[in-house]
């Protein structure tokens, strides 16, 4: 170093010594003036803001504990979902069933949902060529005795079935649909003053809790539900128990939920498109195979 330096140095002098960075005045000035600031906001809160409460205290010390580049935790009001499966469609669009593929866990669904059309019963072949049809499968069970409906069984507001074999029942009044599980319904003396359908299968789903039923034996499985009013049919693409097919259709949602034929029992749907797909074995009742004559339909019909 050089000593002419040095020795300019006086004792009560402070000289840093080495590579100096130019410091902007404007970042001194900036730099004062905030240090200012922040010394009178204290003063004035000491001497202005009186005594701080515990209230008050636990308000600072969160705004304290945001950093400048952290986001405030915002409460996001999310929006209810529809608790409808199936899309909503406008009243003026012609009928047609709704087909969507699901898995429940492990078990595969296919559920049916119906769009402005009505549901009504049938007994006897249902005309393939009819056009109106957009959905239909079998209703009730056959009595392997003599082979008349199993159960109490209305159509059309006439009586051609009685009695409680099974506590399911689904009735169509006045273009209302309605499942349920009950020993007595008063739908059924409804559906026959008003002229409308009524029949009963085994229970399924019960206010959201499975039914348990006798039968053990594996099939494809059909149903009819009730899920927050909105009605539609199901049927399993696997072979399962009632039980299983029972805790399937709770764990979607099912509030009521009746059986439909299943197995190889014949039916269709008719999509938007008016596609038909169909289920079960079209050619079941052929050959030695006859139908019986009491074999009943749940059918759903364009609006």
């Amino acid at each position: 170093m050089n000593k002419r330096v040095l020795n300019e140095i006086d004792d009560d002098q402070i000289r840093v010594i080495g590579t100096s960075a130019k410091s902007s005045p404007r970042k001194i000035v900036w730099a004062v003036v905030a240090a200012v600031v922040v010394v009178a906001v204290a003063v004035a809160a000491l001497f202005l803001g009186g005594e701080t409460t515990d209230e008050e205290a636990e308000s600072i010390a969160a705004i304290e504990e945001v950093g400048l580049f952290e986001q405030e935790a915002v409460e996001i009001e999310i929006e209810e979902q529809s608790r409808f499966i199936g899309e909503q469609v406008d009243s003026l669009e012609q009928g047609f069933c709704e087909l969507r593929d699901t898995t429940v866990g492990e078990t595969k669904l296919r559920l049916f949902i119906p769009h402005n059309a009505t549901m009504s019963l049938h007994v006897g072949r249902v005309d393939k060529g009819d056009e109106s049809i957009i959905y239909t499968a079998q209703a009730a069970d056959i009595r392997r005795d003599n082979g008349k409906i199993l159960g109490a069984f209305v159509m059309a507001g006439e009586e051609l079935a009685w009695g409680l074999t099974k506590k399911g029942f689904c009735a169509s009044i006045d273009g209302v649909v309605t499942v349920g599980v009950s020993d007595n319904s008063p739908l059924f003396d409804e559906a026959v003053a008003k002229g409308g359908h009524f029949f009963r299968q085994y229970p399924l789903v019960k206010d959201g809790a499975i039914v348990e039923n006798n039968p053990e034996n594996v099939a494809i499985r059909r149903a009819i539900c009730d899920r927050y009013g909105e009605i539609f049919m199901v049927e399993s693409l696997d072979k399962l128990s009632f039980h299983d097919f029972s805790a399937a259709l709770v764990a979607l949602g099912v509030e009521q939920g009746v059986y439909l034929v299943g197995s190889d029992a014949y039916g269709w749907a008719v999509d938007r498109k008016g596609q038909k797909h169909e289920f079960g074995v079209p050619n079941y009742y052929t050959g030695r195979r006859k139908m019986p004559r009491n074999t009943s339909y749940i059918i759903w019909r364009r609006e």
